[in-house]
């Protein structure tokens, strides 16, 4: 798999739809009726801080030149408080052997994606590393808080209907377009364009 491939694992075209749904199949596959509520907490509230620390560097250059961080890695951040729960969710029903594992691997994927993150010159370690350390702390507090309820055995009917359009986004392969929007609406607060990570660098000169 390239660097490329992996990378879209934590794009938010892929998994913005596919948290939704894990929303509506927790309320349908999980004991606990405030489960999907407190997925979707948790998942809106991560992404509304990666968010955040993008606009205050765009728009305020708020940022760290030393470190060489203009804001958490999304792709980074979203695929590490996303790929544990789907897991979690999908080993439910499985003995604890098998529970364990998928889980485990929910957590690497998310350190390959930050890496494919470096690799690509999208991101800087530090933001890579920060979304890691931001997103796998959401992602392990919602599976602390829910490590008690039960979640059903997926029969594979039930796990086809869930993965089609996840399957289907992969396929195509479209990326989102957050970053765009962000750069914009800073421009459109601030009046200026938006900053860039060249003029933060250049503090150190």
């Amino acid at each position: 798999m390239s660097w490329n491939s992996l990378t879209y694992f934590g794009d938010s075209m892929l998994l913005l739809p596919s948290g939704i749904i894990i929303a509506l199949f927790m309320a349908w596959k999980v004991t606990g009726r405030l489960t999907p509520w407190a997925w979707l907490f948790t998942f809106g509230l991560t992404g509304f801080i990666v968010s955040v620390s993008k606009l205050l560097f765009l728009g305020w250059g708020i940022g760290s030149a030393t470190y060489d961080f203009t804001g958490f890695s999304g792709h980074t951040t979203m695929s590490a408080t996303f790929w544990p729960v789907l897991m979690w969710l999908l080993s439910g029903g499985y003995r604890r052997g098998i529970h364990r594992t998928m889980i485990v691997i929910g957590y690497l994927l998310p350190v390959m994606i930050g890496i494919s993150r470096v690799v690509l010159q999208a991101h800087s370690p530090s933001e890579v590393i920060t979304g890691l350390i931001l997103g796998l702390s959401a992602s392990s507090l919602f599976l602390y808080a829910h490590r008690h309820q039960t979640v059903k055995h997926f029969t594979l009917p039930q796990l086809a209907i869930m993965l089609i359009l996840p399957i289907i986004l992969l396929s195509t392969g479209h990326k989102a377009t957050t970053q765009n929007m962000i750069e914009q609406l800073a421009a459109y607060i601030t009046g200026h364009p938006p900053w860039t990570r060249a003029q933060l660098l250049s503090e150190l000169h």
